[in-house]
């Protein structure tokens, strides 16, 4: 069993509590230990983001909302004292998130799931349910 770090704790204050949640339960069912690279992100950041191409949009989830909370996290497999980026890593660490959300009712969209652009690294809160 793993355990969140004190830097993946604090890359989460800002994130809203459902999808904390879902990270703090993910990591104790996960068979892949886990860090959290990115919770909250500011737009001058997303903007860079996106101008290097690793992010297509500048409405990205991790911008907090009207509420101020980011509702995406970006995971990174962690293996050998590093963070891996092999896609079996991430199929098993969204597994895990998955099965974490089901348990603690709250729902989840992976960015590996998404048609272009996949994300294997991002989750977040569905737009529908948490605007």
């Amino acid at each position: 069993m793993y355990t969140l770090g004190v830097r993946s704790k604090s890359r989460l204050k800002g994130v809203h509590p459902d999808l904390v949640k879902v990270v703090e339960r993910a990591i104790n069912i996960t068979t892949v230990d886990f860090t959290v690279l990115e919770g909250v992100r500011d737009p001058l950041r997303q903007k860079k983001l996106v101008e290097a191409g690793a992010s297509q949009t500048m409405n990205s989830r991790h911008i907090p909302g009207a509420d101020g909370f980011a509702k995406a996290v970006d995971l990174g497999a962690w293996a050998d004292d590093e963070v891996r980026w092999d896609w079996p890593l991430y199929h098993k660490i969204a597994a895990a998130m998955k099965e974490a959300a089901k348990q603690v009712g709250v729902p989840i969209e992976w960015g590996g799931d998404w048609r272009t652009f996949k994300d294997g690294p991002h989750f977040q809160l569905p737009k529908k349910e948490y605007p």
